[in-house]
């Protein structure tokens, strides 16, 4: 029986092959991630992480988990918000990313728990985070509604996930976006990066991830209440918010 298939960007992969594709990507890229994202967005990836945790209603003493946390933006900005009483996990299913993102913590005096986790299968007990939190990486995942009811699984009841992720552009925007996507970005990655590959796949990758009404729909099927997103940028990227009962 042949094994089923995922997409990997535009190409169709075993779903076992995924997660070892996407791993080679991140490996690729984190030495260069923070400057290929503030060439990419043109310093906007820092406004969309600042309105995420503006609105996020994160108090002191509250327990953070940040799922794909990478290099470490948005585990700065909780850790800042809950405080000496609260936690905050960084964690990461790319060994590259993690470490870039806890030695760069630890060289501003930061230090935080950090878990090498796999967002489907996460290493922690029900009910226990008051929000979860996973900024450009719930697109990279195979089983993105696995991932999702492990997210509502491990928050409290009343507790939040926000999922700030690429999505849909205003319709009129979109020739514009992806002649920028397709011919800009590879260029920028291979100049920059030394990687066109990474960041073609990276612009198909968003291309392939569920628009805002379907990602809304696969929240509530995982057990989420109360979604909603916001558009940032045209639609650029957009913040999903759920909450568990």
């Amino acid at each position: 029986m042949s094994e089923q298939q995922t997409h990997f960007g535009f190409k169709n992969v075993a779903e076992s092959e995924k997660a070892q594709k996407v791993a080679e990507v991140f490996h690729s890229v984190a030495q260069k991630y923070d400057v290929m994202n503030d060439l990419m967005s043109g310093g906007l990836h820092r406004v969309w992480k600042h309105f995420t945790l503006n609105t996020s209603g994160v108090k002191p003493g509250d327990k953070v988990l940040d799922i794909a946390g990478g290099t470490g933006d948005l585990s700065r900005g909780w850790h800042k918000r809950v405080g000496k009483t609260g936690e905050v996990w960084l964690t990461d299913i790319n060994s590259s990313m993690l470490t870039v993102g806890r030695d760069r913590l630890l060289d501003e005096g930061i230090v935080l728990p950090v878990s090498l986790a796999d967002a489907e299968k996460l290493p922690f007990p029900d009910n226990y985070f008051d929000l979860v939190s996973v900024a450009f990486g719930l697109r990279n995942m195979t089983h993105k509604d696995a991932a999702l009811k492990e997210m509502h699984r491990v928050l409290r009841p009343g507790g939040k996930l926000l999922v700030l992720e690429f999505s849909k552009v205003w319709k009129p925007l979109s020739p514009f976006y992806d002649i920028y996507s397709f011919k800009a970005l590879p260029i920028m990655g291979k100049l920059v990066a030394g990687d066109a590959e990474s960041y073609q796949y990276l612009a198909e990758s968003i291309r392939m991830h569920p628009d805002q009404e379907t990602l809304k729909q696969m929240m509530v099927e995982s057990g989420f209440g109360k979604v909603d997103y916001h558009n940032l940028s045209a639609g650029v990227v957009a913040l999903h918010k759920g909450y568990k009962f």
